[in-house]
């Protein structure tokens, strides 16, 4: 009987909000009036922590809080990690009045070579290949995507059987006004340390395997993270304005510094990520003025 009541009484608060209301108040526990044009999307504890401490006039509304950056109003959100669960906030995003979203936080860099990554290095991609599972099922819902895409054979499949990984992997690309704004800003902070690369999005943090991050480096991947390729996707299905700014946290397959295979912490991968949000709070007047 209780439940019931509690069900009717729900219900009858239900019929005065609109339905995207009521999805972004189950997600985000507030109401979307409450969040900003401009969103800093971190996706762990730790850079969240960096960026809310630095929040001038914070006000809390659930899961979203809002202040002034460097003069500029801002929602900071916690996406958690995956592409699942930024979709999750992008979806509620799009319901709102959010027009920008910068993804702030780590990545690995996959070294070699020809690729001379290292801890602490600032990357802002220039494409996210989409090795997650999130992006193959908005691709399904939505196929006028993929007339938009670049893609390439997986390049799993000169090295492995890929019967359970798709044949294709499609690649999308961040809003070019906003990685452009956010590169040149880098630069002049850091030049030394700055890379524009094209980054793989996965969703198995502990399946990095010597053949996997082999199959990256054929195809020039620098970098790997767990949300880009799923933003910058929606971001063209929805036309919000989405890049990343990310700072180089282990080197998959490095015998020191694979934090899967390592206890040993590199101490630039702190200075980094604090590197990368002093760029993008440098940069956010200009960002406020491609709205």
């Amino acid at each position: 009987m209780l439940n019931k009541i509690k069900s009717q009484m729900l219900n009858l608060g239900l019929k005065f909000i609109s339905v995207d209301d009521k999805i972004v108040r189950m997600i985000l526990e507030t109401s979307s009036s409450n969040i900003n044009e401009i969103v800093i999307l971190p996706a762990v504890k730790l850079v969240m922590k960096k960026i809310v401490n630095k929040l001038q006039n914070k006000i809390i509304h659930g899961r979203v809080y809002n202040g002034v950056l460097n003069g500029i109003k801002v929602s900071v959100i916690r996406s958690q990690v995956g592409a699942p669960n930024a979709a999750f906030t992008l979806e509620c995003l799009k319901r709102s009045k959010a027009k920008i979203i910068v993804r702030v936080d780590f990545c690995g860099g996959i070294y070699g070579e020809n690729t001379e990554i290292n801890i602490g290095d600032i990357v802002i991609p220039k494409s996210a290949y989409c090795g997650d599972g999130t992006s193959a099922e908005y691709l399904r819902a939505n196929p006028m995507l993929l007339n938009s895409l670049d893609s390439i054979q997986n390049p799993l499949s000169t090295t492995q059987n890929i019967i359970a990984s798709p044949q294709t992997i499609y690649i999308s690309k961040p809003n070019e006004i906003l990685k452009d704004l956010l590169l040149k800003e880098a630069r002049a902070f850091r030049p030394n340390r700055i890379r524009e690369a094209d980054l793989w999005t996965t969703d198995a943090l502990f399946c990095e395997t010597f053949e996997f991050i082999r199959s990256l480096k054929a195809v020039n991947i620098e970098a790997i993270d767990m949300e880009s390729s799923i933003l910058f996707l929606l971001a063209t299905l929805y036309n919000i304005k989405v890049a990343s700014i990310l700072s180089v946290s282990d080197l998959p397959g490095h015998p020191k510094y694979d934090l899967l295979n390592s206890n040993e912490i590199h101490p630039d991968m702190e200075t980094g990520i604090d590197n990368a949000i002093k760029i993008l709070i440098n940069a956010l007047p200009k960002i406020q003025h491609t709205l």
